[in-house]
């Protein structure tokens, strides 16, 4: 199925959470907490101001994003579990550094 958002809506993947915590104990799906961070999968082409004009979003389809953690709504689409919000739900933008980059690589927790 082909899913495209409208308006300000942005279509997101939630990161995936720890399955261990910090001291070795592995987490149960049941009191995981869902993780606040994701990547942008779609977005719709922006709102118009009072003058008719297009105003695009800031964020773009593969941004990784801190969002709220009550925002959007959970729609499963093709077998998958996705968020839809509002743009004004996302709180940021996570900016990939090359230090976390080669943190990732070499697989060590940021």
């Amino acid at each position: 199925m082909k899913f495209r958002s409208l308006h300000d809506r942005v279509v997101i993947r939630r990161a995936e959470g720890d399955v261990k915590s910090k001291g070795g104990i592995i987490i149960p799906d049941t009191v995981k907490e869902k993780p606040q961070q994701g990547e942008v999968v779609a977005v719709g082409p922006g709102l118009r101001d009072k003058g008719g004009n297009l105003v695009p979003l800031d964020v773009e389809v593969g941004d990784l994003i801190l969002f709220g953690k009550w925002s959007g709504t959970e729609v499963t689409i093709d077998g998958e579990t996705l968020l839809i919000m509002k743009e004004t739900d996302i709180m940021g933008i996570v900016e990939k550094t090359e230090a976390a980059a080669g943190k990732a690589a070499r697989g060590s927790n940021l």
